[in-house]
């Protein structure tokens, strides 16, 4: 059958689900399910095993955080890894990480917590790193709020941080009291989600609990000692064909994209894959200033990802 497009709410831009070119990629007898009663149905499926799959695990994660021991920080890799399987979402891992499971005697005796910094082009990133990594993200403060969405990421732990510089030292604090807990976090430098075609310039400002200036040291616990590991992550399958230019969409949310509609319309999908290619990690000492060190990372996730939309990082390498 031929692709057509799914009708988005009248008040959504024509971004939102983008023309699809029938001539990249994708024969134009290539079967999909998006537009079928079927597809439909299969998403409305998978949308109810997510909230089953949430609803339960959040039982048990309300519990963890409350206790003594790592489960709580092994819980959301399991959480996030099954909603990548519900959603047909395949995890490539091409590297090795760098992070690990650790306690705060482990830092004090000179461990050194990870900070993963990575590209950011949709709420999927969230699904993609937590399938993976044992970690804690970063996240704007009004994620905080979202209904569902928000308690999840309570129970994740996630760091929440705001847009307003008087808060910034706090934020700080807190993300120093996690590195000194033994956890590892997950940075978006970009500062906003892109279309997938690109990185954007990574902000300094986020590097500052790496390496904090003299107006953070003065307003903060100095943090740890920490590595910085750059991430790439790149959607680089749909259906089991190459995705090309006019099909980053079905995965990219970002500018005035209404979540909702952008899960239910990728949802409609049967499979797809992101490839999540961790680079050897960076130490903060070896940089003369916050800004080298964000151009360093920014230069390996930047080339990671252009290898990876290439098709040239290849399996042999997972």
């Amino acid at each position: 059958m031929s692709h057509r497009d799914v009708p988005g709410p009248s008040s959504r831009r024509s971004h939102n689900r983008p023309i699809i070119d029938e001539s990249v990629n994708f024969p134009a007898v290539q079967a999909t399910t998006q537009s079928s009663a079927f597809s439909r149905l299969s998403c409305a499926g998978r949308l109810v095993m997510v909230l089953m799959w949430a609803f339960w695990l959040s039982s048990f994660q309300y519990v963890f955080i409350h206790l003594p021991g790592s489960a709580k920080i092994r819980l959301p890799r399991i959480f996030w890894g099954m909603i990548a399987r519900i959603l047909g979402l395949q995890l490539r891992v091409v590297g090795e990480s760098a992070g690990g499971i650790r306690s705060a005697k482990d830092v004090q005796r000179g461990e050194r917590p990870i900070v993963y910094v990575a590209n950011h082009c949709s709420w999927l990133d969230i699904v993609a790193v937590g399938g993976v990594l044992h970690t804690v993200f970063v996240a704007k403060g009004e994620v905080g709020s979202w209904p569902l969405i928000g308690t999840i990421s309570r129970l994740g732990r996630t760091i929440f941080v705001s847009r307003n510089r008087q808060n910034t030292g706090k934020e700080l604090h807190d993300m120093a009291d996690r590195l000194w807990d033994g956890d590892d976090i997950v940075l978006f430098p970009e500062g906003t989600s892109s279309d997938g075609s690109r990185v954007l310039p990574f902000l300094s400002s986020f590097f500052a609990v790496a390496k904090p200036g003299r107006l953070e040291q003065a307003g903060m616990p100095k943090p740890p000692p920490v590595l910085i590991q750059p991430v790439s992550i790149v959607y680089d399958r749909l259906e089991g064909l190459p995705v090309g230019r006019s099909r980053r969409s079905v995965f990219s949310w970002y500018g005035d994209m209404d979540l909702t509609p952008h899960i239910w319309s990728f949802g409609q999908w049967r499979s797809m894959r992101a490839t999540i290619l961790l680079h050897p990690p960076l130490n903060p000492e070896d940089f003369k200033s916050r800004k080298e060190l964000a151009n360093a990372t920014f230069n390996a996730v930047r080339d990671g990802a252009a290898l990876l939309r290439q098709g040239l990082v290849p399996d042999a390498q997972d």
